[in-house]
């Protein structure tokens, strides 16, 4: 199911990601974003390897039951790009 995680504190949408069963267990078990790589097909630990590292402060589940909201304290950049959040290009509106 997506996962929408939020920075602690700041409020601001970091990034979108996907987590399975496994992906979530592992996640509030261990502390640390755990998520599901569609492409892949693997899971994958947050800053395993970048060292953007993503500790997770809270979990909640919306109403339906299908979408996950991951609150974390965020150490360097979420974004694969290097920017602190995937959600950097604005679309202009009404135009």
């Amino acid at each position: 199911m997506p996962a929408v995680v939020q920075e602690h504190g700041t409020g601001q949408v970091l990034m979108l990601a996907w987590m399975d069963d496994e992906a979530l267990h592992r996640t509030l078990t261990t502390g640390r974003a755990t998520y599901w790589s569609r492409s892949r097909q693997e899971y994958w630990v947050k800053g395993e390897t970048s060292g953007h590292v993503q500790h997770v402060r809270s979990v909640a589940v919306d109403c339906d039951g299908d979408t996950l909201l991951v609150t974390v304290e965020q150490t360097g950049a979420a974004c694969h790009t290097g920017n602190h959040t995937c959600f950097y290009t604005d679309l202009k509106v009404g135009q």
